[in-house]
């Protein structure tokens, strides 16, 4: 999947809504609705440093089918 305009430099996203943090680059095609819907409802987030670290210290979540990768 192609990373957002709004997040071109950005490899995580969080949704305020829900504390999950996306790895757009890791992100499968069958989820492109979810960001879609994220950037539409304006609810998002970029981490600086862009990391999943960070998310995390923010209290971030790996959305979940990507969390098995990661391990």
């Amino acid at each position: 999947m192609q990373r957002p305009g709004k997040f071109e430099h950005n490899r995580f996203v969080g949704d305020k809504r829900t504390q999950v943090v996306y790895d757009v680059d890791e992100l499968g095609a069958e989820h492109a609705d979810l960001i879609e819907e994220l950037m539409e409802a304006e609810t998002f987030l970029c981490f600086g440093p862009d990391t999943l670290a960070e998310a995390r210290n923010r209290g971030y979540r790996l959305f979940g089918p990507q969390r098995a990768s990661t391990v």
